[in-house]
């Protein structure tokens, strides 16, 4: 068997045997001393800030505008707004004025209030007051028991006011006047007042609704009559719906 032969040669050797080939002519090429040299450039990275696009800056623009929108579309429907009130009829049953050194007043009136909600939730009224006055003072009033109103909904309530035997103290004069002009002007206001449910609290609202009616007493009829809605400020608390209930 023949095993290779391993000869460890020192680097002063091996330069030796190189003289000695050089001197005896024997061809080499020398080893380089050391690599070639590199040159490393490092490139660092480099983000160029782009402008928002215009397609961008509009998409933007429509996507505020339409949350504006329907932000304001929700506040529209779900604040709380007063009943509307309105006066579907107004009847004349009878008048009667009583000459005597004291004038006294009979008066009979029917009605009929029509009560909308116009608010998503639902309302509890506590009662509707109508009352009449001549001349800005109040002569009497006749009051009807409350009920609900689910949302969006409307109800008509009759009411019949009289006076029977009613004694004019003030505004006589005013009232000789109208007899002998055979038209007396009276003042009719119907109101109601209410709770909206919203939620966990109970928001008191009111609607007012005031009718300048006026009376022939000759015929027994109305004349004319111009009724308008009157407006309420609305009151500043809200209490909780189970603060109420343990009052």
């Amino acid at each position: 068997f023949h095993y290779p032969l391993l000869i460890s040669i020192s680097t002063r050797s091996w330069q030796m045997i190189m003289a000695s080939k050089q001197e005896y002519g024997i061809p080499y090429t020398p080893l380089p001393s050391s690599q070639p040299s590199q040159t490393v450039i490092v490139l660092t990275p480099y983000r160029r800030h782009r402008r928002p696009s215009f397609l961008r800056s509009l998409r933007c623009s429509i996507l505020f505008t339409a949350a504006i929108l329907l932000l304001s579309a929700a506040a529209y429907f779900l604040y709380p707004s007063d009943p509307e009130i309105n006066v579907s009829r107004i009847q004349l049953n009878h008048i009667r004025v009583l000459d005597s050194f004291k004038p006294t007043l009979d008066l009979s009136f029917s009605l009929t209030i029509k009560v909308r909600n116009r608010d998503v939730f639902s309302l509890d009224y506590d009662s509707l007051v109508v009352s009449i006055g001549y001349r800005g003072r109040e002569l009497g009033l006749v009051k009807s028991r409350g009920g609900h109103l689910r949302a969006r909904d409307s109800s008509y309530i009759n009411a019949t006011l009289e006076l029977d035997g009613l004694e004019v103290v003030h505004d006589v004069i005013y009232l000789i006047g109208d007899l002998a002009k055979g038209v007396i002007p009276f003042d009719t206001i119907a109101q109601v007042k209410g709770d909206l449910g919203l939620l966990l609290f109970q928001i008191p609202i009111q609607g007012k609704v005031s009718c300048e009616v006026f009376v022939n007493i000759n015929n027994q009829k109305i004349s004319h009559q111009d009724c308008h809605r009157k407006v309420v400020e609305k009151a500043d608390y809200m209490s909780p719906l189970w603060f109420c209930n343990a009052q």
